[in-house]
């Protein structure tokens, strides 16, 4: 081979090697610019949401068509603040809150993969920057985070806690308008933001949604004997009973008086009746006497929310159970 060949042929691949790298350079611009794009995507769904649950389901929408996951969650228990957005249902969707709740609870600030014995697998990561170390989970079904995805959620958590911080702030000032002085239970004015999103979210998605609709027997009695203050502490140990007992994805208001609603998530009337009889009896339980022969109770009527009924509809339908309930005896469940 001639000098002037093998010139030609060094040249030629030098040439190669050069096109080779503009390649390898070109392609890892086109994956930063798709990154950056996704993460601009992530900026405008997050900017016009306000409540924190309303972040923690907009990230879980951004994410599901490149992370498909089944749960998301979101605990500072400095704010105690929590949610879970699970787009599972039945039992499968107890069991990703189970392992999700023990992750929050177990080992709070460390951070790393999981799984449990059900085949959930799960990632934890911590928000220094925020109060508490806020602790953040996105879970998957049987199977694993790659590390690509880890990679790009970590891209995106920047993004995520500036949100949830503000998410805090507004949620601190929502509360003190929406919270109930005297129990620290939701108000009205929480049911009526909530209760359409809950309606709509049980069509599109094909899940049952309960009402409990809750009134207190012989209360009048206790504030007539007793004094008003009393039956201020006996609504405030009421509420703290009903706290208790429900989940954090459940709706629970004290809508004025001595009525309470409790609407519940994923819930039909036969799970909502083993509840509604837990409530009845945890009432009973607190032994509280107007006098020697009037004790304080409660009455349940519940009702599940029928395909294609309106809110007004199904609340009058609740509130007639619940009349049921007072007219049968008072201090007792109701349903149809």
């Amino acid at each position: 081979m001639t000098l002037s060949a093998r010139f030609s042929q060094i040249q030629l691949r030098s040439d190669v090697a050069d096109i080779e790298k503009v390649m390898v350079e070109l392609d890892e611009l086109k994956k930063q610019s798709f990154r950056l794009d996704l993460m601009n995507q992530l900026h405008g769904r997050m900017a016009g949401v306000l409540s924190l649950t309303g972040m923690i389901e907009a990230y879980s929408v951004w994410l599901m068509p490149l992370v498909e996951h089944e749960l998301i969650g979101y605990s500072n228990t400095g704010k105690n603040k929590k949610h879970l957005f699970c787009s599972g249902h039945g039992p499968n969707r107890r069991r990703a809150f189970a392992f999700a709740e023990e992750l929050i609870l177990n080992k709070p600030h460390v951070p790393g993969a999981y799984r449990d014995e059900e085949g959930h697998y799960a990632h934890k990561w911590i928000f220094e920057s925020l109060d508490d170390a806020g602790i953040f989970l996105v879970m998957k079904d049987k199977q694993e985070l790659s590390t690509e995805e880890i990679n790009l959620i970590n891209d995106s958590l920047t993004i995520l806690a500036e949100s949830l911080r503000r998410g805090l702030e507004y949620e601190d000032l929502f509360e003190r308008a929406s919270n109930d002085p005297l129990t620290g239970l939701f108000n009205r004015r929480v049911f009526d933001d909530r209760i359409n999103g809950m309606m709509e979210s049980a069509r599109r998605y094909h899940r049952p949604l309960t009402m409990i609709s809750m009134d207190l027997d012989r209360f009048k009695a206790i504030n007539d004997n007793l004094g008003h203050k009393a039956g201020d502490e006996v609504l405030k140990s009421v509420a703290s009973v009903f706290h208790v007992a429900v989940r954090s994805t459940d709706l629970l208001v004290r809508m004025g008086g001595d009525e309470f609603v409790l609407v519940l998530d994923d819930t039909d009337k036969e799970n909502a009746q083993v509840l509604a009889e837990r409530l009845c009896k945890a009432v009973d339980n607190l032994d509280i006497w107007a006098d020697d022969n009037t004790k304080l109770g409660v009455s349940i009527g519940l009702a599940q929310m029928n395909e294609d009924e309106t809110l007004p509809e199904w609340m009058e339908r609740a509130d007639d159970i619940l009349y049921h309930a007072k007219a049968d005896g008072r201090s007792r469940v109701a349903s149809v």
